[in-house]
């Protein structure tokens, strides 16, 4: 399966803190048969919470730690921002959504523990 990582996951993840990964997330990443992704909309969300102070991980930690997973990265499409427009205004935050409207339009589950998310009308494990 593809699955699409939340920006949280990665952190999580990058910052070796598997205890805040529920058992499912931890298998899914693990399971090579899995297919996993993240958005470039977390990684630059990941580096505006770097140079505010709110992660401790460094930039370049997380890119190795993402490479060394085999992680793929996916850049934004026009068809992910059309996707955008159809979403309703449940999360206000515009990495989610980008990454939500990514999920969708890849047909991928998205992996989270964020509760708005959940909200949507998009396939997410936790």
């Amino acid at each position: 399966m593809m699955y699409l990582l939340d920006t949280h996951v990665i952190i999580w993840c990058a910052e070796r803190r598997e205890d805040k990964l529920s058992p499912k997330a931890k298998e899914i990443i693990l399971d090579a048969a899995n297919s996993i992704y993240i958005s470039t909309a977390s990684l630059w969300e990941v580096a505006i919470k770097i140079g505010l102070g709110k992660i401790t991980v460094s930039f370049e930690r997380l890119l190795n730690e993402v490479e060394n997973a085999g992680f793929q990265i996916l850049h934004p499409e026009n068809k992910y921002l059309k996707k955008l427009f159809d979403l309703p205004q449940i999360h206000k935050d515009p990495f989610d959504r980008l990454i939500i409207a990514t999920a969708i339009s890849e047909e991928m589950t998205l992996l989270t523990a964020d509760d708005n998310i959940q909200k949507y009308d998009v396939q997410w494990a936790w």
